[in-house]
């Protein structure tokens, strides 16, 4: 099913963001300008933009980076596990549908592929922008690079391994 016509369906499941019917406009976008910059200053704080860091992390010196990703993965489950059980909707009321996922072996290559891509750079897509406000501009080689792999896979994503 295209996305044109999942838009065109009325069902008041919420399957992604981008779907809404109703979209946020003027100072409304206003809300993740500030979110956006909030979650900066924290991967900031937090050393998650550090090159050094995701390197330690890469060369196993340093529990630093798995303590981070590990926390994310715990308040991940949870979260999903909250929203499951009591049944929780989003802020415009629609009840959120977390669809079955299933494992194909292109999900490895990627994976390999992401991994690779985030030891030699030393940034992952989270805080690129992070990384940019912080006035590390040669991360802007990496931005650009991420643009266009996300434009290869959304091109070319019907010809690569499930």
């Amino acid at each position: 099913m295209k996305v044109a016509e999942k838009i065109q369906v009325q069902d008041p499941h919420c399957e992604a963001p981008n779907l809404r019917r109703d979209h946020d406009k003027g100072l409304e976008l206003l809300k993740y300008l500030i979110l956006g910059i909030l979650f900066g200053i924290v991967f900031v704080k937090a050393e998650v933009i550090s090159w050094f860091r995701i390197q330690e992390m890469f060369r196993l010196q340093s529990f630093h980076m798995y303590g981070v990703i590990g926390s994310a993965v715990i308040t991940g489950i949870i979260s999903i596990q909250v929203i499951k059980r009591f049944g929780i909707k989003t802020i415009h009321g629609e009840a959120i549908n977390i669809p079955k996922k299933e494992f194909r072996k292109g999900q490895v290559i990627g994976g390999f592929i992401f991994g690779l891509g985030w030891a030699l750079t030393g940034a992952c897509p989270g805080p690129l922008f992070a990384q940019i406000g912080s006035g590390y501009s040669v991360i802007l080689v990496t931005l650009v690079s991420a643009l266009a792999g996300t434009w290869v896979y959304g091109r070319f994503s019907d010809k690569f391994p499930n």
